[in-house]
């Protein structure tokens, strides 16, 4: 275990640098983000935010400022760009009784950064370093030294860990040695955001995130907060096109406008590689040091994000001593998969679909609910204990049993003063739901290991006598119980990211028992696991 005093040194200012940042300062973690530019980024590159990348940062409390400057969209549009016609769609509006943010966001990169910078300034000042390239690093065993340049000379930093964030090309998994294996597909894509009144003067009414399959040149169209932005393909030796060639593109795509004006373009090559480790020693990598995903279906940057969600929680856990070190080894465990086999897989077979090569329901197939809850990540299944058991896919159109490994549906129960969800009441501990009757005064201790919350909820408001009444949580119609599909009296670990850890039948001693379950997770003991779980 560690309390110690030294920062955790992030490498990379870009979207997931930031965000680990701001989680790691929630959490009261002491961190610094290392950002080799005078700048932060201008290119035009990622554009839609997804609804779990939202719950992360709300988490974080960084929500409200990235919320203000996006455009918000409940229909991911799917059609048929030869006809115009929808091939089906995926409405948002099925996960209203899921979170508290049934919807997917429009903001492009260049402007979610300088919103999410800022936001880390106010909380944090000076945590943001600009104009620090880092030239190396050492790893002492129980610290870390970064060498850096700065306008003020050469500087040595110590830090307790080493996250880097540095991107595709990052120089902190190379002077590791950690081999990259994937490849690079022949064809690359071109962002263009365009100008043009597609709302009155020409009103198309497409949504605001629309993917238009074609078999010859598929293209996505998404509007953002000021501008409409397109997307599509280039063949290998196809030369990057004119301003005029694509303006005349835009008018095939989209018939004719009147004061069409080009005012960003990027062309960029399209990945899938994976680092064959993504932890040495106190040095981790994340978002695409560790893997590069093809940008399909936003999984890139929202990828990167729930690496941002699972490694800064145990980094508190660690830092605050409550954990042992072998905690931070379950990063790589659940988040390896969900990335390489997860999030590249299901890219490549959105890019099969807009090419036409297989047709929609293969990539996806449930429909109504199961549809939002994949596309919008919501529906990541973790590998919480090692057994390979993991997934990305909900494959039911109605809600499904609560399962461990799953994000546990924010839902909203009664506290003494008010309405509260799961996902707040969990969001800087473990917390343990007793879903039992609070008449039947359950045991219910009100101190523990640290960390770890025990609460009741129950339909049955905890009466003033119980001694309950500061633990419990009112649950009108037992509607968690029957969404989350549980029988009988259960008990649900859940995790500071929302996951459940365990699901464990209710008994008179299970406080104890979840102790036991809790202490395991952190590392602090595990001998008592088998007979909890029997």
């Amino acid at each position: 275990m560690s309390t110690s005093p030294d920062p955790v040194v992030i490498v990379g200012g870009g979207p997931i640098g930031l965000i680990t940042a701001l989680g790691l300062v929630s959490y009261g973690v002491p961190v610094v983000v290392l950002e080799a530019d005078a700048k932060l980024s201008t290119d035009t590159k990622a554009g839609t935010v997804l609804t779990r990348t939202l719950e992360v940062l709300d988490r974080y409390d960084a929500l409200g400022p990235v919320l203000e400057a996006s455009l918000r969209i409940d229909e991911i549009g799917e059609l048929d760009r030869a006809t115009g016609q929808s091939t089906g769609s995926v409405l948002t509006s099925a996960l209203a009784d899921e979170t508290r943010f049934p919807f997917v966001i429009n903001i492009p990169q260049h402007e979610l950064e300088p919103v999410l910078a800022a936001e880390l300034e106010r909380r944090a000042p000076g945590t943001l370093r600009m104009r620090h390239r880092v030239e190396r690093f050492a790893d002492h065993g129980d610290h870390v030294t970064v060498e850096v340049s700065t306008p003020d000379g050469p500087a040595t930093i110590r830090g307790s860990r080493l996250l880097a964030c540095d991107g595709g090309r990052s120089t902190i998994r190379e002077q590791l040695g950690i081999p990259v294996s994937g490849h690079t597909l022949e064809q690359r894509y071109m962002l263009v955001d365009l100008v043009c009144d597609l709302d009155v003067a020409s009103p198309r009414d497409y949504p605001y995130l629309a993917y238009f399959g074609d078999a010859t040149e598929w293209m996505i169209l998404v509007r953002q907060p000021h501008c409409w932005r397109f997307l599509f393909p280039l063949g290998a030796d196809q030369p990057e096109p004119t301003s005029d060639e694509l303006r005349d593109k835009a008018h095939r795509f989209i018939g004719d406008v009147d004061d069409l004006e080009v005012i960003g373009t990027n062309v960029y090559s399209v990945h899938h590689r994976v680092a064959s480790t993504w932890h040495v020693g106190r040095t981790f990598l994340m978002g695409d040091a560790a893997h590069l995903i093809t940008p399909m279906w936003a999984l890139g940057l929202n990828t990167g994000v729930l690496d941002a969600s699972n490694l800064p929680w145990r980094l508190a856990w660690v830092h605050r001593g409550w954990a042992d070190e072998s905690i931070l080894e379950g990063y790589e465990t659940e988040q390896a998969p969900v990335a390489v086999s997860g999030s590249g897989e299901m890219a490549e077979s959105a890019r099969a679909v807009m090419d036409r090569r297989i047709d929609a329901t293969a990539a996806m197939g449930a429909g109504g609910w199961g549809d939002a809850m994949t596309r919008t990540l919501l529906g990541v299944r973790l590998d919480h204990d090692g057994t390979g058991d993991w997934s990305m896919v909900r494959s039911t159109v109605e809600p499904s049993a609560l399962r461990t490994g799953e994000r546990v549906p924010d839902l909203r129960v009664f506290g003494t003063r008010g309405a509260v969800t799961l996902h707040e009441l969990c969001r800087d501990s473990f917390v343990a739901l007793h879903l039992t009757d609070t008449r039947r005064r359950p045991h219910v201790p009100q101190t523990g290991p640290p960390g770890l919350r025990q609460v009741v909820v129950s339909r049955w408001d905890a009466p003033h006598d119980s001694g309950l009444r500061g633990r419990s949580y009112f649950d009108p119609g037992d509607t968690v119980r029957a969404r989350l599909g549980l029988d009988g009296d259960v008990v649900v670990l859940l995790r500071p990211d929302g996951h459940v850890a365990h699901i464990v039948p209710w008994t008179a001693t299970v406080s104890a028992d979840v102790e036991a379950l809790y202490l395991e997770i952190v590392g602090l003991g595990s001998s008592r696991r088998s007979e909890v779980l029997a």
